[in-house]
């Protein structure tokens, strides 16, 4: 993996658990509806992407994008605020990214990527653990709001692997994000009676927006032309851990058994794979 691509990689991941944090700290206190935060969300994105690109380029950008992908990120940001009035950070960030990680595997099988068998047991092994954590117990975390977050996750895995063709990151990104908000918009228009709005749950949809969201998946698509669906896939699983972390420092959130064991159980499956990936293939008989 190149330096640039690294780095981009880790500076994405960051966002993406900050996204987790921003979101719980906002509807867990109550200070926004769901629906007003998915569409602040998207829309200080909109407006923040759509300021770069024209900084940056001097008047001359123009967004790119297409509507599958803004159908796609809108399919994310709206399940994802109605999971977190259920979930906690670090256990929404380990569906979501669960979620994200089988979409990608399962995808790169169908292009004709062949994982080996280090890498089929560690996939069934991160799904194991996905499934250990959301089964029913005193301890299990809620169905719907767990089902939501699987959603988001399919549709955070589709739009990403759109996103490895990207030329123009951020055009397209910028694009993406116009395109998702008239969705997002719908949603508020229908759940109108329940909007509940506080300065304080505004500026931490529009922080996680124009922040954590509209930057961080511009350097995501920088980073993933250099990254095999399969790489793309695994690194995202350590963003649960750093959601687990911030949550229980900044929200006071506990960690219970369940979830450390299927922690356990999910990134050790990934490392397993990513480990089956990285190793060189053994030359086959009259290759060079």
């Amino acid at each position: 993996m190149a330096v640039r691509t690294l780095v981009f990689t880790l500076f994405a991941l960051v966002c993406f658990a900050a996204n987790s944090i921003l979101c719980r700290l906002a509807l867990g206190d109550g200070t926004i509806d769901a629906a007003s935060f998915a569409s602040l969300r998207v829309l200080s994105g909109t407006v923040a992407l759509l300021l770069l690109l024209a900084v940056t380029r001097s008047g001359r950008g123009r967004p790119a994008g297409d509507w599958r992908s803004g159908f796609l990120l809108f399919l994310y940001a709206v399940p994802f605020s109605y999971s977190y009035l259920e979930l906690s950070a670090g256990t929404g960030a380990l569906i979501l990214f669960g979620a994200v990680q089988s979409t990608m595997l399962i995808a790169a099988l169908r292009t004709g990527e062949r994982p080996r068998a280090t890498e089929w047991t560690g996939l069934l092994l991160a799904l194991a653990g996905l499934v250990m954590l959301v089964l029913p117990g005193l301890d299990a975390p809620s169905p719907a709001g767990s089902a939501l977050m699987a959603v988001a996750g399919i549709a955070w895995g589709l739009y990403s692997l759109r996103g490895r063709g990207a030329r123009d990151p951020l055009a397209q990104t910028a694009g993406n994000f116009a395109r998702a908000l008239p969705f997002a918009a719908a949603v508020s228009l229908v759940t109108l009676r329940g909007l509940d709005v506080t300065p304080r749950g505004a500026g931490l949809a529009v922080a996680s927006g124009a922040a954590a969201s509209g930057l961080g998946y511009v350097v995501w698509y920088a980073a993933l032309p250099g990254l095999t669906a399969t790489r793309a896939a695994i690194v995202q699983l350590s963003v649960p851990v750093l959601a687990a972390a911030a949550g229980v420092l900044l929200l006071a959130e506990s960690i219970t058994l369940r979830f450390i064991a299927a922690s356990v159980i999910i990134l050790g499956g990934v490392t397993l794979a990513l480990a089956g990936r990285l190793r060189p293939a053994r030359s086959r008989p009259g290759s060079e």
